[in-house]
């Protein structure tokens, strides 16, 4: 295939974001599509073989644009910036993505989805009752849940938010904690705390949360309440037992919206306990009116690494689900 030199204009104050720190960026990019950029004040020049550098340009375009919208560009752009190019999918995909803003963080930040995956996710919220957001860790699915709950909220498209999750150990028996019940529960529902903090403010949150607006409380809570005008989230659904999902479900009132999270491959329950949340997909997955999102290591947003850890998981129990799988042989005594 022909060699193409190809050269566009990033201005000085768009390259520090462009190109990272030590031009980290820019070396991925190299490393990925196997071309050489060269910088010379605000032109760029790309030289490789023709289809690479026209990839190359696309990528180095989108992260322009991205850092004209006001973005702080990360690591994890550069990465599914490169994935979708690789992947041939359109161009403007990553730009409609970042389109999306879905609320602002107390500090003013955008929150937004950052994977085609994650996009879908937000629509199915958007446009269903109930959704069920299945996939690993760092893939965002309770914070995103938590800003559309917030949004809804301040938009009084619902009356109050409610956020549980199942009271249960993560491997380990932490024995009898200190305090009233609100102390003994508090740190299960940690994570959920610290989303409402970042995107509401520690101030709202607890004048909302005296007024019973918002309600952070154990799954068991739940039993015997039928919940009207509510965004509720169950948070952690993998670690819920069938009869717990059912009882949680037929909470729902009118004018709620529910959005259900987890990871399938992080359960603490006891051993050769069936999941609620594995139960879920296989009964409801044809009701009209619930919608399952289910996220991958792609849309996974937090460092890198933590990335590649998940991808090395996967791989590791495919490998694991085959042996199982594979017939053995047997050796037959004459």
């Amino acid at each position: 295939m022909s060699e193409l030199e190809k050269m566009i204009n990033i201005p000085a104050s768009a390259a520090v974001n462009v190109f990272g720190q030590f031009d980290e960026y820019v070396q991925a990019i190299e490393r990925t599509l196997h071309v050489d950029i060269i910088a010379r004040d605000e032109n760029v020049k790309v030289i490789g073989e023709e289809t690479n550098v026209r990839s190359a340009v696309e990528v180095l375009n989108n992260l322009v644009t991205l850092n004209n919208r006001g973005n702080q560009i990360t690591r994890q752009n550069v990465d599914y910036a490169l994935s979708l190019v690789l992947e041939n999918k359109q161009s403007d995909m990553m730009l409609e993505i970042d389109s999306d803003t879905i609320a602002r963080t107390i500090a003013g930040r955008p929150i937004k989805p950052k994977t085609l995956g994650q996009k879908e996710y937000v629509d199915m919220i958007r446009d269903n009752m109930v959704t069920f957001g299945i996939g690993p860790a760092g893939t965002g699915k309770t914070y995103l849940a938590m800003a559309m709950a917030i949004t809804a909220f301040k938009n009084n498209e619902v009356n109050r938010i409610i956020l549980t999750r199942p009271a249960i150990e993560a491997g380990e028996k932490l024995g009898f904690l200190p305090g009233d019940l609100q102390s003994k529960v508090d740190p299960y529902l940690r994570p959920l705390y610290d989303a409402l903090y970042q995107i509401m403010g520690a101030e709202s949150f607890t004048a909302n949360m005296e007024k019973g607006l918002i309600e952070v409380a154990p799954l068991a809570y739940m039993r015997g309440r039928t919940l009207d005008n509510a965004f509720i989230i169950l948070d952690e659904a993998q670690n819920t037992t069938p009869a717990q999902m059912k009882m949680f479900l037929t909470r729902i009132g009118f004018g709620s919206k529910v959005v259900v999270t987890g990871d399938m491959t992080q359960k603490d329950l006891p051993f050769n306990t069936q999941s609620g949340l594995e139960v879920a997909i296989k009964v409801l997955s044809r009701v009209d009116g619930i919608a399952f999102a289910k996220l991958t290591n792609k849309d996974v947003v937090r460092h890198p690494l933590v990335q590649k850890i998940v991808k090395a998981y996967e791989n590791y129990e495919e490998k694991l689900e085959k042996k199982k799988k594979a017939p053995k042989n047997r050796a037959f005594k004459k």
